[in-house]
């Protein structure tokens, strides 16, 4: 059916004026897109949409919370028993912070094994590394704002790290604390904060986005695009995809928040905040454990904290690191065996995290973080010198109509 001409005129009268619309149409409709993208392409897109589901939740929420030592417990239970949708708005929001941070560090690892890293995309994953440490910070505050027990001697183990910091760091702790304990004037803070920094995340986003549209997506192949043959529109092709993976997606982060909410969770942070009783261990949430067993792996504080820091700023140098001439680990085969074993690495320090600093986790933590920086500081250089790659198809389109000549074949 053809468009009535009213529309087309409205259409035409906005756009002039302000060329929306052929935003849209250029940027997600014709924008040229690798042919040969995989399903770990989805994940930033996932990712984009549980950012905007967090900032709508969160703004409901905030609505109903008080950021007071007094009332922040109760007004938290309130939302969940006496404000409409309220339970459905807080899990949909904790979930979705978990949610978050599996789809951000899988398109970390799918950019490790890429080599999205690499020129001339120095700057959006400059941009990505800052995207991840923004989320951090909002996540710790946040954590902070229910004001259970977990809630309360977290934010005071790990603000208490930054007094490691020579000259200045007593000062700001007194500056996080607004004072010299962790009281009221700190949950005013950090709620204000957790307000204030999805909104720079979402700045950075767009940022993130605008460098990936000046020299177009990565594709698993890691080779340039050499023409419109290695191309195909964003939309229908990867639309269709991108919501075939969004309904895989919702699949799993609803289960979670309709039949396991709590799943993750700490049972401590379902009681009041007590300043005069530690819990007997205190574990900061999933998504920080690895860093938290590289806290933890060094015996003197400031060094640890420079390695917690360290472990995700290292990140920022690794175009730099990385002198390899290919991309892909699909043709350097000694980069893929060492970027698994570093996929297993993490795992490790995750498992170390949530576990007691005794025995033998301390010795496994401690081998487990000197591979860490073993990775990136010895090996990857190494790899980047010596390695001998594969040879690279000629074109995105040559390899693609191989692959499908070869599948054809064997059918």
């Amino acid at each position: 059916m053809a468009t009535p001409k009213w529309i087309k005129a409205t259409v035409e009268w906005v756009d002039y004026r302000l060329p929306v619309f052929s935003f849209v149409d250029h940027h997600l409709v014709d924008y040229p897109t690798p042919r040969n993208l995989n399903y770990w392409w989805n994940f930033g897109s996932l990712a984009g949409i549980v950012l905007v589901v967090m900032i709508a939740t969160g703004i409901f929420l905030a609505m109903s919370y008080t950021p007071h030592v007094d009332h922040a417990f109760q007004s938290v239970e309130r939302i969940m028993r006496d404000v409409n949708y309220g339970w459905l708005m807080r899990y949909l929001h904790t979930n979705g912070a978990s949610m978050f941070f599996v789809l951000v560090y899988i398109h970390i690892f799918r950019g490790l094994y890429y080599g999205s890293y690499k020129a001339p995309r120095e700057l959006l994953w400059i941009v990505g590394v800052l995207i991840l440490f923004t989320m951090m910070a909002t996540a710790f505050v946040g954590y902070v704002l229910p004001w259970g027990q977990m809630s309360f001697w977290g934010a005071t183990v790990i603000t208490n790290l930054f007094s490691a910091v020579p000259l200045v760091g007593d000062q700001i702790v007194t500056w996080l604390w607004g004072g010299f304990v962790v009281s009221n004037p700190t949950l005013n803070r950090f709620f204000a904060l957790h307000y204030l920094l999805p909104f720079v995340i979402f700045g950075l986003v767009f940022v993130h986005m605008w460098a990936l549209h000046t020299h177009k997506s990565s594709n698993p192949l890691g080779i340039d695009i050499q023409g419109p043959q290695d191309t195909i529109p964003f939309h229908p092709y990867y639309t269709v995809k991108d919501l075939f993976g969004l309904g895989v997606f919702l699949f799993v982060y609803l289960s979670f928040v309709f039949f396991a909410p709590d799943f993750f969770g700490e049972p401590d942070n379902y009681i009041e905040a007590n300043p005069l009783q530690t819990p007997p261990h205190i574990v900061p949430e999933w998504y920080f454990l690895p860093f938290y067993a590289i806290l933890r792996a060094i015996p003197d504080k400031l060094l640890g904290v420079v390695a917690m820091f360290g472990s995700i700023g290292i990140l920022f140098v690794l175009p730099w690191l990385d002198r390899s001439p290919v991309r892909s680990a699909r043709f350097r085969p000694f980069y893929k065996q060492f970027f698994w074993l570093f996929v297993a690495d993490c795992l490790v320090l995750g498992y170390v995290g949530a576990n007691p600093p005794e025995g033998s986790f301390i010795l496994i933590g401690r081998i487990a973080t000197f591979y860490y920086f073993f990775h990136f500081i010895v090996l990857v250089p190494l790899l980047g010198l010596f390695e001998k790659p594969r040879p690279l198809p000629q074109s995105i389109s040559a390899a693609v109509t191989a692959r499908a000549a070869a599948a054809k074949g064997a059918s």
